[in-house]
């Protein structure tokens, strides 16, 4: 029973590449996590931000027929009171024409409108590209935890290379999804 108790000491060295596996491990799925959960927010944004670009166009298209209707019936008003409040009429709406088409005090025209839509569609790729890279990163992290193990009871020294090769690809990932998630296009 001599060997009772002895544990091998390149164990220990696999056991600590385990621990920082694990610590990489919890890195990716914690970003992952979080660049998922921002392109559903900003999917979210850009959809309402939409939304409400359609409605302004609903009413312009609404106030700026109106308008083109009082301004074409205007002239053949015998009447100078009525032919005047059509006319006044007319301008008030295409001012507030184009008002809803452009209003960068509120920013909420369409144009403005339209832009911040873009914005919050770009942050979502953004987000779903860094999403995809800490995925990855998860699974090659996972498969050098598993092989690691594997050497432990195996001792088959390669499978550690292994374990560290895929460790150094989940670590890359993390950092691609972490600083430059749109320069790398897997899919």
């Amino acid at each position: 029973m001599s060997g009772a108790g002895h544990i091998d000491p390149s164990n220990r060295k696999v056991a600590l590449m385990i621990a920082v596996l694990a610590l990489v491990l919890a890195f990716s799925e914690t970003l992952g996590k979080s660049a998922q959960t921002g392109a559903i927010s900003h999917n979210i944004e850009a959809s309402n931000l939409w939304s409400f670009f359609q409605a302004k166009t609903v009413r312009l298209t609404q106030v700026r027929t109106a308008a083109e209707i009082f301004e074409t019936e205007a002239p053949g008003q015998a009447n100078p009171q009525v032919r005047e409040a059509m006319e006044k009429r007319a301008a008030e709406w295409r001012k507030t024409a184009a008002r809803y088409d452009s209003e960068p005090d509120t920013n909420e025209g369409r144009k403005e409108l339209a832009a911040r839509a873009k914005a919050a569609e770009e942050k979502r790729d953004r987000s779903l590209a860094a999403y995809h890279h800490y995925e990855l990163a998860s699974a090659a992290v996972q498969i050098a935890i598993v092989l690691a193990s594997a050497e432990i009871i195996t001792g088959v020294a390669f499978l550690t290379w292994i374990a560290g090769a895929l460790g150094l690809i989940g670590v890359a990932f993390s950092l691609i999804g972490l600083l430059a998630p749109t320069s790398v296009h897997l899919f």
